[in-house]
């Protein structure tokens, strides 16, 4: 049976993502690791005229009664602007079933636009049972209808009895969009325990700015960095209700630190603090939620006899450095020496 969705890109041929007439051809894409991609991937085949790719996409429900007929429902289209969901997803008997809303705005070659939007649902059978020939995730339905509102305000919010779409955390993508954009290259490839790399811990930090003042909802994001032999470093990004989501930067003090003969094995001397820097990366380092502060342990080396701990304190709306510990012996000895403490009255 064929669906609304493909009675209207019958009519109008749907080009996803082409915002002049073949002004530009987009780069190839053919990314089929997750639902969004694979719809995404099937307009990029479209706009660039590969219909055999595109018709490809489609599992064993096809969007026109033959390819030819598919094809030549694209020769009227000049462009079209997208938008994408969140997926929601169901396991059922070796499969995975993603459901993703979809808002599009095409435009034919005299220039008239409309707005359409409804819901994909593609397959993933699972790689481990399968038989050549291999089966990637592919589209088994869609039902795209007009709508009245603006392209922004036309993505669904639910697909029928599909299983619930998760909602878009806008905070979350601009805090992910920003460590990509700055830390993607430069940070491990890898994060610990399977996790892909800009897959953040998220903490919501409730507080009152002052005593007459409702309560507000901070967030903190932490990104994993780096791993090394001993000290796994973090990236923090913050936002609450009324700012963006900005990068924290934490404040460090400088050391003299001075050891007997000059011999950093042998007793410390002095530990004094001769300035300040600000750090972007902290290491080892976990948000304690009973204590509001975010505490960073850097081993000097692997047996942790010698180190540096910083506390900070979240208070007013932002994170300070209240506390600064320094184990600057390497006796084998965990013996450390605090030389910044505002948790304390002078």
């Amino acid at each position: 049976m064929k669906s609304a969705f493909f009675t209207a890109t019958a009519a109008v041929g749907l080009v996803l993502f082409g915002q002049a007439a073949r002004a530009a051809e987009p780069a190839y894409l053919d990314d089929r690791t997750d639902a969004a991609a694979v719809i995404r991937s099937l307009y990029n085949a479209i706009n660039r005229h590969e219909y055999a790719r595109a018709w490809d996409y489609f599992g064993d429900t096809k969007p026109a009664k033959d390819f030819d007929s598919f094809a030549k429902g694209y020769e009227g289209t000049e462009a079209v602007e997208a938008v994408i969901g969140n997926a929601g997803s169901e396991g059922a008997a070796g499969s995975i079933y993603y459901t993703i809303p979809v808002a599009i705005r095409a435009v034919d070659k005299a220039g008239n636009g409309k707005v359409f939007a409804g819901c994909y649902t593609l397959r993933q059978v699972n790689a481990e049972i399968q038989t050549p020939p291999f089966s990637p995730i592919r589209i088994e339905k869609g039902a795209l209808t007009p709508s009245e509102k603006e392209l922004g305000e036309a993505l669904p919010e639910s697909c029928g009895d599909s299983p619930p779409i998760p909602k878009k955390d806008a905070e979350l993508d601009q805090a992910r969009r920003a460590f990509l954009a700055s830390y993607g290259e430069a940070c491990d490839q890898e994060a610990p325990a399977g996790r892909q790399i800009g897959d953040p811990t998220v903490y919501d930090i409730s507080y009152k700015p002052a005593d007459d003042q409702p309560e507000k909802t901070a967030r903190l994001f932490q990104f994993f960095c780096s791993m090394a032999a001993y000290n796994e470093s973090s990236i923090f990004y913050f936002s609450d209700a009324e700012q963006s989501v900005n990068q924290l930067q934490f404040a460090v003090p400088d050391l003299d630190i001075r050891y007997e003969n000059g011999n950093t094995e042998g007793k410390v001397e002095h530990v004094g603090i001769i300035g300040y820097r600000t750090v972007d990366r902290l290491i080892n380092a976990g948000y304690d939620e009973n204590n509001h502060t975010i505490v960073s342990h850097d081993k000097w080396r692997g047996v942790g006899d010698a180190s540096s701990d910083g506390t900070y304190l979240f208070r007013n709306g932002a994170f300070a450095l209240v506390q600064y510990d320094v184990d600057a012996s390497y006796d084998g000895e965990v013996n450390p020496e605090t030389v910044i403490d505002y948790n304390t009255a002078p």
